[in-house]
């Protein structure tokens, strides 16, 4: 009888253990599945960027998970969810899934941004890929070019310049 309860009580904690490891998971915003790469920050990692010799380009998501028919990048944000997910942050994920379709031959379905608050699922569409490749461009044509003007696109990146009280351009 002993014996009985201690197994009925080992089965019941074993279940909470899982149910609040379930509970953790989902939090973390990883989908489901095995986490194959992390690039955690720490000084002695030894896993090896993303690179692309196709497109120069290289680059580490904070995770990559196998679901089991393919590999999700996953970038984690510390900042909260602004009404959606910045520009800059969905090319940048946009890039690490290029990078997954160079690296494994087969492109991710989708990608994931974690904010400390909420987490997106962005579709790795064939626009989103053409729309990254033409920012690519751009950037590649900007680093061959003598002289760069200053972007204005975004008057509340003025107030963070440390240029701003000297340029003549400045919206803010």
């Amino acid at each position: 009888m002993i014996l009985l309860a201690c197994a009925l009580l080992l089965l019941g904690g074993g279940l909470l253990l899982l149910r609040r490891a379930r509970c953790l998971h989902k939090q973390t915003g990883l989908p489901q599945g095995r986490v194959i790469y992390a690039d955690t920050g720490t000084w002695n990692h030894c896993e090896r960027p993303l690179f692309s010799s196709r497109y120069l380009l290289t680059g580490r998501p904070d995770y990559l998970v196998d679901d089991g028919r393919t590999k999700i990048p996953v970038e984690v944000k510390s900042t909260f969810c602004p009404p959606s997910p910045y520009r800059s942050h969905v090319l940048q994920l946009a890039a690490y899934c290029l990078l997954v379709e160079e690296e494994y031959r087969q492109p991710p379905s989708y990608g994931i941004i974690k904010y400390c608050n909420q987490t997106y699922a962005v579709e790795y569409t064939a626009q989103l890929r053409a729309k990254l490749l033409s920012v690519l461009a751009e950037m590649r044509q900007d680093l061959a070019a003598a002289e760069v003007g200053p972007s204005h696109a975004n008057p509340n990146r003025c107030w963070g310049c440390g240029y701003r009280e000297k340029c003549g351009e400045r919206l803010a």
